[in-house]
């Protein structure tokens, strides 16, 4: 079965909410100073199915919208999950403000069926009709309500006329709907909250992604609290799964009344991330009164949502400027003056002052702060924006673009170094994980993309920055010739890379025989220590120095004092000594030679034979070292396993 949202739009007392009624036998004025008033001030809801002429039942659930100037806020709550409206405009007064209002507002979220429907013509004579048909006709030409592309359809709530006939354009207009996909990532904006007795907590929307089921576990966006399906109803009816394009209600445990709110969204848990900074497309009306300026705070509603946002223009020129100033000169003159002009466009950053959840093609209406109007809408491009990027103008017009698979090169070029896992695609996209993995197979296959686990990395900034790692060795050689190589932990700062990609560079390098790896080192192919003739001599002398010196060592310093060459080149001789394991640092004063270490150990196995417990007297005497020695060395014992201490005893394992 195919289900799809249709709303209703236009002027107050205009007869949407009778022509629903008419149609649904269902009245959608559900709260009481509705009913007193005779005006529609909150969304209202209803539902019926029509036959197609395939046999195929269609499911319709109407989203019937306040009319009034007072209630915009209200209406923009409704039609952002629409899929056709039917603009209604009644033939004894013909378009008015909110007519117009509303029909703006719908060209701006890009809806892209629909139907005139001239109510309340029992009200007027036939040529009083044909006359408003004329003014319409006028009114909607070279819109997506253009008579060449939709029917303007004449009823009467009162008596039916004209409703068969509307149904029948309803019909043909569902079928040229396409349906929201339903293996997308579910999202379902809430436009109410309640409690219903015997249940508890009750939420409503429009289902504009996905497929939720009973018992799911999703969460509240942006709050993160965690909520499960206690049960499902659609369009009225209980079920045990909700698709994309249903009015559905919730039956949720884990939050309470006070927990949610209309403009909080119910999706997967984990994988989105709320923002407070969007990049979008933002067309101002050619009606808007004047200019916006850069920095204006608006009023933004993007599906149920509404909050404040201030507006940052971005440099450069706007993917639609108007005709009437299509010029590059102009255009820079906008982004120069700091405005945006009246049916212009440009690239801009919506600030936020708390964080929500918008995703990349959610559509947008910004209003005036004071006096509130609408002026404009737009589309989100990017929900996580890099602060202070680079060729961001350029970056943006890929994104405009709508191309899948040049958008995800773009995101992860972006990334640079860092590179993107596909967990951060899918949250930056709001795409399934199968559907970003399909898009990136081509790509990789082509070698512009590399993978390293759950990371992805843009080609040429990993070939960067394997030039950057060879200039990096180069250099450290260079100044550094008495050391083999260049630690990894210190390479990895020189070059500034993440541990993954850095790890996955070295490992190409070293693949293609450019780097070597030595334990802990990194070096170029055949590059080792070049000394110098007294360095090698220096080098000498410390070993025969340790060496000869059996467990009795002399101080560091001293040995170092002696050489012919200088201070800072004997450390690096010392320290390439200590590295190749020659000498052993036993304690911050004392160095020993390696062979003294080795015949200590032997030693310490031969006395096992005796005993295998030893105090620091017998191990003096075993010896012939000082108390200075003696503890040093066993503490060094302790700690390579050879002993245990045990009290004032060690214990020879």
């Amino acid at each position: 079965m195919k289900s799809i949202i249709v709303g209703t739009a236009g002027h107050i007392d205009h007869g949407k909410t009778a022509l629903v009624k008419a149609l649904t036998g269902i009245d959608a004025d559900r709260l009481q100073e509705e009913k007193r008033r005779g005006i529609t001030i909150d969304l209202g809801f209803a539902h019926m199915d029509l036959p197609a002429p395939n046999g195929e039942a269609l499911r319709l659930g109407f989203v019937d919208v306040p009319g009034h100037e007072r209630f915009v806020r209200n209406m923009l709550a409704g039609v952002g999950g629409i899929d056709l409206v039917l603009l209604v405009i009644a033939a004894d007064e013909a378009i008015k403000p909110q007519t117009r209002e509303h029909f703006d507002i719908l060209q701006l979220l890009g809806v892209q069926r629909g139907i005139t429907v001239l109510t309340k013509s029992d009200m007027v004579d036939a040529e009083t009709l044909d006359v408003v048909r004329l003014e319409v006709e006028e009114f909607l030409r070279g819109t997506f309500l253009d008579i060449s592309k939709s029917p303007i359809v004449a009823v009467s709530s009162l008596t039916g006329a004209g409703l068969e006939e509307l149904k029948r354009a309803m019909v043909a207009a569902v079928a040229e709907v396409q349906p929201r996909d339903s293996q997308a990532l579910a999202r379902l904006p809430i436009d109410r909250v309640f409690t219903m007795k015997g249940f508890g907590t009750v939420v409503t929307g429009t289902l504009v992604a996905g497929t939720i089921r009973r018992e799911d576990e999703l969460e509240v966006y942006p709050t993160g609290q965690r909520v499960r399906v206690r049960g499902i109803q659609v369009h009225g009816h209980t079920g045990d799964t909700a698709l994309a394009g249903q009015r559905t209600a919730l039956n949720l445990a884990g939050a309470t009344t006070e927990d949610l709110a209309r403009g909080m969204t119910i999706a997967p848990p984990g994988i989105f991330e709320t923002t407070r900074r969007i990049d979008v497309m933002l067309r101002l009306l050619p009606s808007a009164p004047r200019p916006l300026k850069n920095r204006a705070r608006v009023h933004l509603h993007s599906h149920t949502m509404e909050t404040i946002a201030e507006v940052v223009l971005h440099p450069g020129k706007g993917p639609n400027p108007s005709s009437a100033r299509d010029t590059k000169r102009e255009d820079e003159e906008t982004t120069r003056h700091g405005e945006l002009r009246p049916g212009d466009s440009a690239f801009a950053r919506l600030k936020l002052p708390e964080a929500a959840l918008l995703l990349p093609g959610d559509r947008f209406i910004v209003r005036q702060f004071s006096p509130v109007a609408t002026i404009g809408g737009g589309v989100v491009l990017d929900a996580a924006p890099i602060l202070r990027m680079p060729g961001l103008g350029e970056f943006l017009k890929v994104l405009a673009d709508g191309d899948p698979g040049l958008i995800l090169g773009a995101r992860i070029a972006r990334r640079q170094r860092a590179g993107i896992s596909l967990v951060g695609l899918v949250a930056e996209t709001g795409w399934a994980r199968g559907v970003v993995e399909q898009q990136l197979a081509m790509p990789m296959r082509a070698g512009a993309l590399v993978r390293a686990g759950e990371l992805l990395f843009d080609a040429s900034s990993l070939e960067d920055l394997k030039a950057h790692l060879l200039i990096a060795a180069t250099d450290f050689h260079k100044r550094n010739p008495l050391v083999a190589g260049i630690g990894r932990e210190e390479l990895r700062e020189r070059v500034n890379a993440t541990p993954e990609v850095f790890e996955l560079a070295v490992t190409m390098l070293v693949r293609d025989k450019k780097l070597e790896v030595a334990g802990d080192l990194v070096r170029l192919p055949g590059q080792g220590v070049v000394m110098r003739d007294e360095e090698a001599e220096s080098k000498n002398k410390i070993e025969s120095a340790f060496s000869s010196a059996g467990l009795k060592v002399p101080a560091l310093p001293e040995v170092i004092a002696g050489l012919k060459v200088d201070k800072v080149r004997a450390q690096k001789i010392v320290t390439l000594l200590l590295r190749d394991k020659v000498l052993i640092k036993v304690s911050d004063e004392l160095v020993f030679h390696r062979s003294t270490l080795e015949e200590l150990r032997r030693q310490m196995a031969a006395y096992k034979a005796k005993s295998t417990k030893i105090d620091v007297g017998k191990f003096k005497e075993l010896t012939g070292v000082t108390r200075k020695y003696a503890i040093p060395l066993l503490e060094y014992l302790d700690r390579e396993r050879v002993t245990r201490r045990v009290g004032d005893l060690r214990e020879i394992l």
